[in-house]
């Protein structure tokens, strides 16, 4: 019996590139090699695709392009690759009649003589190891749609939906799921009229409160504004990232930090949630610092929840899972007031932070599926959704 082959996709253009190697390497590492023929497939962060030793050599922080291999049709390129930036050349999915999946690189004309096949990442799914922008976002979805190529994971909606954290929040309102107050403002009303911005932040939410990018993860851009002296600093730094900026009121006041509450979905149709964790940041809050430099974060696994309130952690992280029509897996944040123990939905990731001791699977680890298992759980998921969206009629 043939091997699934598993192209592991990981890099990217985003400011989580880095997280994205960590999470590559853990899953190369544990993904069972008798089941599992794998690919490595890297993007670099200028946004060029590679291969075979290349792709290993951008993993563990090794590679070396000479300028000379940045030119469109280099035949010295690394083979097979595929390469997508604008200028130089572009990944040219499939045509639905042929037989084989696969992304094909543009290339010289002498090399387009060849057939497509012998040109092509051929791959049974792909799995996307990539965090934030370029890569949790939608885009690389919508590729891999089009090369009509299965993938673990959430779809160009969920995906989309579960980046961008103004839309995301308008799906949980709408599904009647609690989230805390807020606000969404444009990069270019800032730019026009901050004062204006100023007082209508102040308006409508009370300080503290933190200033998002919208579309970013990793809590980069991120920062707690206690004042309107901080608040003008912090929304500078959000809209570094993104056009839009979203500012949420602090849970707990002034005077408490709110509880971090950490929960794991996996699954298609019919999800499952797994036993929640906390997360005591050794910050004022779960920052990109404290996430990945910084050590004396806490996790606490299970977190100290009553029957009732991981019963209910877990139904909201379901509902939230459905409500951005997301597949395959999501890590889901909560927020708690520490004094009123009100829980609030604060964001879901479709594509969570992925190494052996990342929150996702230590979650699942901690309700009884290991991380092995739950790399070829997900794999099995990306590949039925595929085969159930087979069953779609594109025409009449």
């Amino acid at each position: 019996m043939s091997k699934i082959r598993v192209g592991i996709l990981f890099g990217g253009r985003s400011g989580e590139h880095e997280v994205s190697l960590l999470s590559a390497a853990s899953v190369l590492n544990a993904i069972d090699k008798d089941k599992y023929e794998v690919v490595p497939i890297g993007i670099t962060k200028d946004g060029r695709w590679l291969t075979a030793g290349d792709a290993e050599n951008l993993l563990q922080g090794k590679l070396v392009i000479e300028p000379r291999h940045l030119r469109a049709g280099d035949p010295e390129l690394t083979q097979p690759a595929a390469v997508l930036a604008r200028g130089e050349a572009v990944v040219v999915p499939p045509e639905p009649v042929h037989r084989q999946s696969g992304l094909v690189p543009f290339q010289t004309e002498a090399a387009l003589t060849r057939r497509a096949a012998d040109r092509a990442i051929n791959v049974d799914v792909i799995f996307p190891v990539l965090h934030g922008t370029f890569g949790e976002d939608g885009t690389i979805q919508g590729l891999l749609e089009l090369a009509d190529i299965a993938y673990v994971g959430a779809g160009v909606l969920g995906s989309a939906a579960g980046m961008d954290k103004d839309v995301m929040k308008s799906l949980f309102m709408a599904a009647g799921i609690p989230i805390v107050r807020h606000v969404t403002i444009l990069r270019s009303a800032w730019e026009k009229e901050p004062k204006k911005v100023e007082k209508f932040v102040e308006s409508k939410l009370k300080f503290p409160v933190f200033v998002k990018p919208a579309n970013l993860g990793s809590s980069v851009g991120i920062s707690k504004a206690h004042n309107r002296k901080e608040l003008g600093p912090a929304i500078e730094e959000a809209a570094r990232f993104d056009r839009k900026i979203v500012i949420e009121q602090g849970v707990g006041g002034k005077k408490n930090k709110a509880r971090e509450i950490e929960c794991s979905v996996l699954g298609n149709d019919e999800p499952a949630a797994s036993i929640p964790g906390e997360i005591v940041p050794v910050k004022e809050f779960y920052d990109y610092n404290a996430k990945y430099l910084d050590e004396g974060s806490e996790l606490i696994i299970p977190a100290k929840l009553t029957k009732a309130e991981t019963k209910k952690v877990q139904e909201l992280a379901v509902r939230s899972f459905k409500a951005v029509d997301c597949s395959g897996l999501a890590r889901v944040d909560f927020l708690m007031d520490p004094l009123t123990r009100k829980i609030y939905l604060n964001e879901i990731n479709t594509m969570p932070g992925f190494t052996s001791i990342s929150m996702y699977p230590k979650l699942w680890a901690a309700s009884g599926l290991e991380y092995s298992d739950l790399i070829d759980q997900l794999i099995q998921l990306g590949i039925e959704r595929h085969a159930d969206k087979k069953k779609n009629q594109y025409s009449r």
